[in-house]
């Protein structure tokens, strides 16, 4: 009697924890502006990236005086990142004051994930559908 009742005790418990982490993995997921778990991750990667180039792009500065281009950060070896991370492209645009380093989302692919992200020279992310 004793080895059924710890036997369902760990059965409840266990339960009990998949419920908690399902609800936590579809609290995350809206958070990042996707439906999906697998969204979710691809958005983290996204992000993690626009970071990467945001973080180069303030040593290239920081070196060069000026904000650099995809391609300059690449051939000075400020980065190592592929122009895309499927759905999503990414492009540098700057100007005298600034830049803005953005992924954008080829095609109707994953519409639960935002069209385009984006991070300034002040690290601010900005998301659109």
């Amino acid at each position: 009697m004793g080895r059924l009742f710890g036997f369902l005790s760990t059965v409840i418990v266990m339960a009990i924890g998949m419920y908690i982490y399902s609800t936590q993995v579809e609290g995350t997921s809206a958070a990042a502006g996707t439906n999906s778990p697998q969204a979710a991750i691809s958005i983290t990667g996204v992000r993690s990236d626009l970071i990467s180039i945001a973080s180069a792009e303030r040593r290239y500065y920081a070196t060069e005086g000026k904000y650099g281009s995809f391609d300059d950060l690449i051939s000075a070896n400020y980065i190592s990142l592929r122009r895309q991370r499927p759905p999503y492209s990414y492009e540098v645009e700057m100007n005298s004051s600034g830049f803005r380093a953005v992924a954008t989302r080829s095609g109707d692919i994953n519409s639960g994930t935002p069209r385009e992200l984006s991070v300034d020279q002040d690290m601010d992310f900005k998301t659109s559908e």
